[in-house]
């Protein structure tokens, strides 16, 4: 069985758990009360995680034109490589412009914060018409978000346990070829 490079599988996994971690920070904010330390790191690790995402994500287009893609065993139907191809893009383009739109969102809105522990420079003058455009088409999709990381997996389980090829196992760690 053919697949993925170890990097591709530990970048696709890495970049999960940070997804995961800034989805929960911005969902678990509320539990704090507004202007405290809690809420801070919140914001903080949401901003880390998703500026985390996007080097990582473009780092994996790199990689996705070194490395070519393993084949699917048995092989899928042409209208499954397209549906595959079209998700797989939306994914790429989503979490590139998603932390994209969230870092532009915080410069005009003059939010001081830090990645790594580096300040990160604000706009000279607020424009605060032009961050909440930004920020609301950033929740959008985020909430959009939900719906194709939720296909995107349904689509591996469903090939792993119902059409039983090795689309998941391309992609495991852990899991050797046969």
């Amino acid at each position: 069985m053919k697949k993925y490079s170890g990097g591709q599988i530990a970048l696709h996994w890495l970049v999960l758990l940070l997804i995961v971690i800034a989805y929960a920070a911005m969902e678990f904010r509320d539990i704090f009360p507004k202007d405290s330390v809690g809420r801070y790191w919140m914001a903080i690790t949401h901003y880390t995680c998703g500026v985390s995402v996007f080097i990582l994500m473009l780092v994996r287009m790199v990689f996705r034109f070194i490395f070519p893609e393993p084949p699917v065993v048995p092989a899928l139907p042409q209208w499954q490589k397209l549906s595959a191809t079209v998700v797989h893009f939306i994914l790429y383009a989503l979490f590139i412009f998603l932390p994209l739109l969230g870092v532009v969102s915080l410069y005009y809105g003059q939010k001081e914060w830090s990645f790594l522990f580096i300040n990160m420079p604000v706009a000279a003058e607020k424009n605060s018409v032009l961050q909440h455009s930004l920020k609301e088409v950033h929740e959008l999709l985020a909430n959009t978000g939900y719906f194709i990381i939720g296909l995107h997996a349904a689509a591996a389980l469903l090939h792993h346990y119902i059409l039983r090829d090795n689309t998941l196992l391309r992609m495991m760690p852990g899991k050797r070829p046969d």
